[in-house]
């Protein structure tokens, strides 16, 4: 007798699991979607909201999803997600029952239009996926870019998109490995960091948790292990520590909330990677929340720096361990204050103090604030930068990538030197401060000071940091500028800067590094490009002999190009020799140098510099300048790559 299946209708125990009345499960979590509603709806949107429900149920009626349950429980929990986690209003929620109906059902936009009006049929519209022949750039990066398009003019169907994909990672279980990883990709990349700079911190480490253990599962359980393990291992320690801090705020008539919490997986896994710890070297696995209760006529600044000095007249603080998230809000509207104090039992812990305010904030994000002002600056922010990246014919992976280093970077603030807060992207660096303030300010910077002290452009910035730029006229964008920004504005900068520079004619060998002026010649490549090398340069001879006929001449020209060398200069050791070759370099031969090296064996002095030359008639005059100075014995030339 053949075997059957019946894993989904018993238990472990064998016995026979009842059947689930779908009908009833819809029904209940229908109206849970309407109970919270009902409070901050009038009579008219409940049914509508009802009737969108049920539009929705007979719709998708003969659909299921992969794990057998009919679809409808789908938009359901989108709709309670949209209502109960992210606070939306009624005709976001009555889209996020629809939002599958269009592209899924023989149904159109424009019953949809019809019965619930303009404002749920473009919501509705913006959440379906436009099925095209043939994509402008790919199906996920069109599907990203036509919901990125519709933030021009509502932000609420990102957030219903948010809510949907929120539900989709809740359940991924169902689909398959290449499926998961997929879904969970995008989230990771795109989706998370996009409710990161919404503000909506719940969604956010949820999203980024969750796409973690379908990306990596082992790793993932065992990060879940190891914080078990190690709370439990704390949790006396760190009870005794919260409950002094209650009875300290409270003994001063403060009301507040005190509480730890550990880091999620995702939390933690991401400052392994960033720091090469292990999880045992980790630094501030938990932290102390304190939540207060405003009070009236007491602005929440004085609260918080009550609390700051009851616990630091109690605790030892750690020099330089303040981030004040409360003068210098992140730019998604994340307001705390954070300090690390020395426990009893000799370990620094982290703690946060927020009033109930700013922690509602972090749920809600960016409509915390309801009014339409608020959100218009976000939405015009987001406008102006999505019409630049259009208008400059970006397009493909470079499209998302923009608008990722663009709005999705969790940000640092930074400052000129009058005190102006300049927000950047983490891992921002003055090149990107210096674009954010002015286009010729980035274009013509060539140092800057930090703090205070003088640092390349290219050096990485920190919260907090005073940045002032210094230019010179001479100075322009330079290829690996790229390597050192990460702004959407001074990449699009520096490459329309680059764009615009006249290519050379030629590509030089890699082998003997030809500058004009020198005897060379040219070998045509296959794919109709020219290699200029050094008519001695053994790599030239050897095609010379096989490919004789891709020989051509060359009119190898100097320019404004500048090729690197290294002088290698041997002289007798005496008083000022230095001194005589850099006056003779850079005084009298105008030239800068970009690195020096000595070392002096028996009263011989070998000296390695490093510049740059325009032609081979310009070493020449640089050599002859230099073998003229008394005790200078050799000068070599070394072109480089």
């Amino acid at each position: 007798m053949e075997k059957t299946d019946r894993t989904d209708d018993r238990n472990k125990e064998g016995r026979t699991t009842p059947a689930v009345d779908y009908n009833k499960l819809v029904e209940e979590r229908a109206q849970h979607v309407f109970d919270v509603m009902q409070s901050r709806s009038s009579a008219e949107d409940m049914v509508r909201l009802r009737d969108a429900f049920e539009f929705a149920k007979e719709a998708h009626a003969p659909q299921k999803r992969r794990s057998g349950e009919p679809y409808i429980l789908h938009p359901i929990a989108v709709a309670d997600i949209a209502a109960s986690e992210i606070n939306l209003d009624v005709n976001s929620v009555i889209a996020a029952f629809l939002h599958d109906v269009v592209e899924d059902t023989p149904h159109s936009i424009d019953e949809i239009q019809q019965r619930y009006g303009d404002d749920v049929a473009f919501l509705v519209r913006a959440l379906t996926k436009q099925k095209k022949e043939k994509y402008e750039m790919s199906k996920q990066l069109d599907n990203f870019k036509q919901m990125l398009n519709s933030v021009q003019y509502d932000i609420r169907a990102l957030l219903v998109k948010l809510s949907d994909r929120l539900h989709n990672m809740r359940t991924l279980s169902s689909m398959r490995t290449d499926k998961q990883m997929k879904i969970a990709g995008e989230t990771d990349y795109f989706y998370a960091p996009l409710a990161t700079r919404l503000g909506l911190y719940d969604v956010k480490t949820e999203l980024e948790n969750l796409s973690l253990r379908f990306r990596c599962p082992q790793e993932y359980a065992e990060l879940e292990r190891r914080i078990k393990d190690d709370e439990l291992a704390n949790r006396e320690k760190l009870r005794i520590f919260i409950d002094e801090i209650s009875v300290l705020l409270s003994s001063n008539g403060i009301k507040a909330r005190v509480f730890y919490d550990y880091r999620r997986p995702y939390s933690l896994w991401r400052k392994m990677h960033k720091y090469g710890d292990d999880f045992d070297h980790l630094k501030y696995r938990h932290f102390v929340e304190i939540v207060f209760k405003e009070q009236e006529g007491v602005s929440e600044k004085e609260t918080v720096l009550r609390i700051y000095s009851l616990l630091t007249d109690r605790f030892k603080e750690k020099p330089g361990g303040i981030s004040n998230y409360i003068d210098s809000p992140k730019e998604n509207g994340y307001q705390s204050f954070h300090l690390k104090l020395l426990a009893d039992y000799g370990r620094w812990e982290e703690v946060h103090i927020c009033s109930e305010r700013m922690v509602r904030n972090s749920r809600f994000g960016c409509l915390s604030d309801r009014s339409e002002g608020n959100i218009r600056r976000w939405i015009n922010k987001f406008r102006g930068v999505l019409k630049d990246i259009a208008q400059h014919g970006q397009d493909g992976t470079n499209f998302i990538e923009n608008v990722v280093a663009s709005f999705y970077n969790d940000d640092i603030m930074t400052f000129t030197p009058e005190g102006k807060p300049i927000i950047m992207p983490q891992k921002a660096t003055p090149i990107d401060f210096a674009y954010e303030i002015h286009s010729e300010l980035g274009r013509h910077a060539k140092y800057c000071r930090i703090n205070g002290r003088l640092a390349s452009i290219k050096q990485p910035l920190h919260r907090g940091d005073i940045v002032e730029i210094f230019t010179d006229p001479e100075c322009h964008p330079e290829e690996d500028w790229l390597d050192h920004s990460v702004s959407y504005k001074a990449r699009r900068a520096i490459t329309s800067y680059l764009s615009k520079q006249k290519k050379p004619e030629f590509e030089r060998c890699d082998h003997c590094h030809p500058i004009p002026g020198e005897e060379v010649i040219g070998f045509k490549n296959p794919d109709g490009t020219i290699t200029v090398h050094k008519r001695d340069c053994s790599v030239a001879i050897r095609l010379a002999s096989q490919q004789g006929d891709n020989i051509v001449a060359v009119n190898y020209r100097p320019d404004e190009t500048k090729y690197p060398i290294e002088l290698i200069i041997t002289c007798i050791d005496r008083p000022h020799m230095i001194i005589d070759i850099m006056d003779c370099i850079s005084n009298q031969l105008s030239l800068s140098v970009e690195s020096l090296n000595t070392a002096t064996t028996d009263s011989i002095v070998t000296l390695k510099i490093r510049l740059g030359v325009h032609d081979y008639t310009e070493i020449q005059t640089i050599t002859a300048a230099i073998k003229a100075i008394p005790d200078v014995e050799e000068v070599r030339a070394i072109t480089l790559n």
